[in-house]
């Protein structure tokens, strides 16, 4: 699986990339706003081991494409599609861009790609996805996407420590399709 946009290629992961992945995994500010992280190695590894086998699965529930940078190939993120009710037709969006590569419309073109495949390839009715609600940036991407703020999620992670909110967004086949 392939898509192209204009400054970006997604493609699938290869066993390789997880040197690319852990050139943004292992910093502290790649991951303070997420479950996981900062990561060794190994969990790098795992990660994209993970990703190539669940594109082997069929039928399909997970889509995990490393974001390349069309002119020159290089890996600068991860864009991510998990399909979380078959039968109503709902996914999950989720994506990370390196922290040097911040501010430049990454992932917003990636995440664009890929909400377009979930609805025209995929036949989805609706994608969510949570954030931070201290992530502004990532925030910003999902309501560029056109997706709508749904809630608060309560305390519903727990990264370390302490309990975590989570800002909830979805958009519909027929609000993009208007989009």
């Amino acid at each position: 699986m392939n898509l192209k946009g204009e400054m970006l290629f997604l493609r699938e992961l290869k066993r390789k990339d997880w040197l690319d992945v852990h050139a943004y995994a292992a910093l502290p500010e790649s991951s303070s706003f997420q479950p996981w992280g900062p990561n060794t190695e190994e969990q790098s590894r795992q990660y994209v081991n993970q990703c190539m086998q669940e594109a082997c699965v069929s039928p399909r529930h997970r889509y995990a494409l490393a974001i390349t940078l069309s002119g020159t190939g290089e890996m600068v993120g991860c864009c991510e599609l998990k399909l979380r009710d078959v039968v109503n037709k709902t996914g999950e969006l989720s994506y990370i861009v390196h922290p040097k590569y911040w501010g430049r419309g990454i992932a917003s073109e990636a995440s664009d790609l890929m909400v377009s495949y979930g609805f025209c390839q995929l036949g989805l009715h609706r994608i969510i996805a949570t954030c931070d609600p201290r992530n502004k940036g990532s925030k910003r991407v999902l309501e560029k996407l056109g997706m709508k703020k749904e809630g608060l999620l309560r305390e519903n992670i727990k990264p370390e420590m302490e309990w975590r909110d989570s800002l909830l967004f979805s958009i519909l086949d027929s609000e993009w399709k208007k989009y």
